[in-house]
């Protein structure tokens, strides 16, 4: 495209409508009204200027705000879509999503699951939302922001008559003011910290242009904000897992490469005491119950050491003690464990006594770990347990055959298979909590039921979360943003000499209430008149 060539001599970009530095209408017939259009001071945008190519064409889409505006709705519509129901990292982890949505919300929920709103955050297509939000603040920005400063830094003190006659604040005043007039409004002007340049006797008072800058301030501060919030999808970067842990066990703590192993020594569960702690809320505490005062896990942390040879078990290195309570977490490269739940007496061992049914002779007593169960359990003197099944969490199916809800051992049931030595075939038993069943017919021995051992679990949360500081700095930059462009406004006064009159034209971006009030404070005994309103002699 062409340059246009002012007849004061500048060259301006190719859909220039106000000469960049004397402000003459280029286009006229974008000048059809009385006053000017000055939100982009008429320089050139790209948007509105080139119109060829597929690049453009893109340009021209992401650069409207009706489009970003668009965006950002349909980006909220579906975040409130993904609050209908549970995300994945909520759900059981033992029952496949697609299993689950279906069977607990029907068809909707399976819906639900094939439009990916069960893992929205990490969907490719919420991403792409995300990004293209970005890349409408960034083009938005550009198409803007780069003609405006130009325009502003190449704008000349004498502008041209037209430009002033097409400013919303305008006068004329025939000569009758001296020099020291003239000096005297400078002082006023410089009293109201306006930055005055002169030429040719004309002048040019301007302050708050740096409001103008805003708006893109605050889109600065948007697009670190979402590239923050899609940093946290980058493996690493951001962390928020469940470690639930069993008293006296050690176990490796979730996203930490296997290089950090936690002990959970012991759970501590205080509760208020009505008689103790405070008589007042004593009927409170009648009506709701154990209420929780303190739960806390003791714990000690873990490294692997260097020389740990992979394939065998780990050898750690004991980092530190310490007491994870509500809100006073253990923190460890850039780590953060959190007392989040708890659960108290998990079910960890059953013991189980073979018996000789018509005798009552005990013939053995086994004691299953119910987290780690072993197949086979030797008794001694020709007497062995087999555990053909295991069911942590057992209920039976729509067909009548057990199954498990979970790995959580909240009801155990086992199917048993007996060998003796006058059974060698050996007999099998189905074994549940105060329930024994005999498929195959009565059973000459019998796996009886001997005790329970059972351990608090903590939940603990594992949180590491590098992207906070890249939050917090585009927040910061936007209110910055928004400081910049509520509490200052860019104001210019033109005051120029024209032959045997004065002309006075000035703008605002905003608050024009404001600017009146200072013309009448610097023109105030000049012998020069105020300038007119002329939206409001158009109305």
């Amino acid at each position: 495209m062409k340059e246009v060539k002012c007849e004061c001599g500048h060259v301006n970009p190719h859909g220039t409508v106000l000469c960049e530095s004397c402000g003459i209408t280029l286009i006229e017939e974008k000048a059809e009204g009385k006053l000017h259009d000055m939100r982009y001071e008429g320089s050139a945008r790209r948007s509105q200027t080139y119109n060829k190519t597929f690049i453009d064409k893109i340009w021209n889409f992401f650069s409207s705000v009706k489009v970003g505006v668009w965006l950002i709705v349909i980006t909220l519509i579906a975040s409130a879509l993904g609050t209908v129901f549970p995300q994945q990292m909520y759900i059981p982890q033992n029952i496949p999503p697609v299993e689950y949505y279906a069977d607990q919300y029907g068809s909707l929920g399976k819906l639900y699951y094939q439009l990916g709103f069960h893992d929205l955050y990490s969907s490719w297509w919420y991403l792409l939302l995300m990004a293209s939000i970005g890349v409408s603040l960034v083009i938005c920005s550009i198409d803007r922001v780069v003609p405006l400063y130009r325009a502003l830094k190449k704008q000349r003190v004498t502008r041209h008559e037209s430009f002033l006659k097409r400013q919303r604040l305008f006068g004329k005043t025939d000569t009758g003011s001296s020099d020291e007039s003239f000096e005297k409004v400078k002082e006023r002007l410089k009293a109201k910290h306006y930055t005055i340049r002169e030429e040719d006797g004309n002048i040019l008072a301007e302050k708050g242009r740096f409001s103008r800058w805003g708006p893109y301030v605050n889109h600065c501060g948007l697009i670190i904000f979402l590239f923050a919030g899609m940093l946290r999808f980058v493996p690493g970067m951001y962390v928020d897992d469940m470690l639930w842990i069993r008293e006296g066990e050690t176990k490796v703590i979730p996203e930490t490469n296997g290089e950090y192993y936690l002990k959970n020594k012991e759970f501590t569960l205080e509760v208020y005491d009505k008689d103790k702690d405070n008589k007042a809320f004593s009927e409170a505490l009648d009506n709701a119950g154990m209420v929780a005062k303190n739960y806390q896990s003791d714990v000690v942390l873990y490294k692997k050491a260097d020389n740990s040879v992979p394939g065998e078990e780990a050898k750690l290195e004991k980092v530190k003690e310490e007491n994870i309570r509500v809100n006073e977490p253990l923190k460890f490269e850039g780590f953060a464990l959190y007392q989040m739940e708890y659960k108290l007496d998990e079910l960890t061992k059953m013991s189980f006594t073979m018996v000789n049914k018509s005798t009552e002779k005990q013939l053995g007593t086994i004691t299953v770990d119910l987290n780690d169960p072993e197949s086979t359990y030797d008794l001694g003197n020709g007497y062995t347990v087999e555990v053909m099944s295991y069911f942590p969490d057992f209920e039976f199916n729509e067909d009548g055959e057990p199954t498990t809800k979970s790995r959580i051992p909240n009801n155990p049931a086992f199917i048993f298979k007996m060998l003796t030595p006058d059974k060698p075939d050996g007999e099998i038993s189905f074994v549940a909590i105060q329930q024994t069943v005999e498929p195959f017919g009565d059973n000459e021995y019998q796996m009886k039921f001997a005790g329970i051992e059972t351990k608090d679990v903590s939940g603990l949360t594992v949180r590491k979360d590098l992207t906070l500081w890249i939050f917090a700095l585009g927040g910061f930059i936007f209110m910055v943003g928004v400081a910049q462009g509520s509490y200052w406004n860019h104001r210019r006064i033109w005051i120029r000499r024209n032959e045997n009159e004065i002309w006075v034209a000035a703008h605002t971006n905003k608050n024009w209430y404001g600017l009146k009030k200072e013309i009448s404070f610097v023109l105030e005994g000049s012998g020069i008149g105020e300038p007119k309103d002329q939206l409001q002699e158009e109305k």
